[in-house]
């Protein structure tokens, strides 16, 4: 299983924009999302990312280098998971449920809480209050022509579930995944491994542990 532990960042340094919180990832070290569960018969995307906490936010940033591209829906809870996407599920204690937040190039969110397969959408006004910024580029490469990047504020309040006032000292389980079911040549990637005979994310038993410092 791996292990992952999550650096704590003053939310004073960024003052809550993820544009900000740039110069401040750039002392963090990426993680790879490189395990390949269902291969396919495309070139394998390269996906790095960070994560942080603050006073009141978790933060991500995720790096994508890939061959095709798809960014076609544009709102909340809409099915991102269709476009290039990348995604990020999170389970408190040992509990069974899990909130899973999945974001298209365009910064779309998809949020959700429960068991499995069996979600609960949040509330897009919950939703709503998720920083984003992204950038897209498409690289002078034959391979993986279209780079992009994605930074993502989530208010502790989206954990609607619980009463999260910090972070720190917790020990979470979670897991890191970057699809696009409808490109041209789907792929499903994921941090921590899985093993299934088809794909599916929505494993809570094949979560790793996330440590915040």
């Amino acid at each position: 299983m791996n292990v992952l532990n999550v650096p704590y960042v003053a939310t004073a340094l960024y003052n809550n924009s993820p544009d900000a919180l740039s110069g401040i990832f750039s002392s963090i070290k990426p993680d790879k999302i490189v395990n390949e569960p269902w291969p396919g018969t495309g070139v394998k995307p390269e996906v790095e990312f960070k994560i942080a906490y603050s006073d009141d936010s978790l933060l991500l940033k995720f790096s994508v280098k890939e061959k095709h591209f798809r960014a076609v829906h544009k709102q909340i809870n809409d099915a991102v998971y269709e476009d290039s996407c990348v995604e990020f599920f999170i389970g408190f204690e040992e509990e069974g449920a899990y909130y899973n937040f999945e974001f298209n190039a365009l910064g779309t969110p998809l949020v959700g809480y429960g068991e499995g397969k069996e979600r609960i959408w949040v509330d897009p006004s919950i939703v709503s209050t998720i920083k984003r910024a992204g950038l897209i580029n498409i690289a002078e490469s034959d391979v993986l022509p279209y780079q992009w990047d994605l930074t993502v504020v989530i208010p502790f309040k989206v954990f609607y579930n619980h009463q999260i006032t910090t972070l720190q000292g917790l020990s979470c389980r979670g897991n890191f995944y970057k699809c696009g079911d409808e490109l041209a040549e789907p792929h499903f990637l994921c941090w921590n491994n899985i093993i299934a005979d088809e794909p599916n994310f929505h494993l809570p038993k094949y979560f790793g542990e996330l440590n915040f410092n």
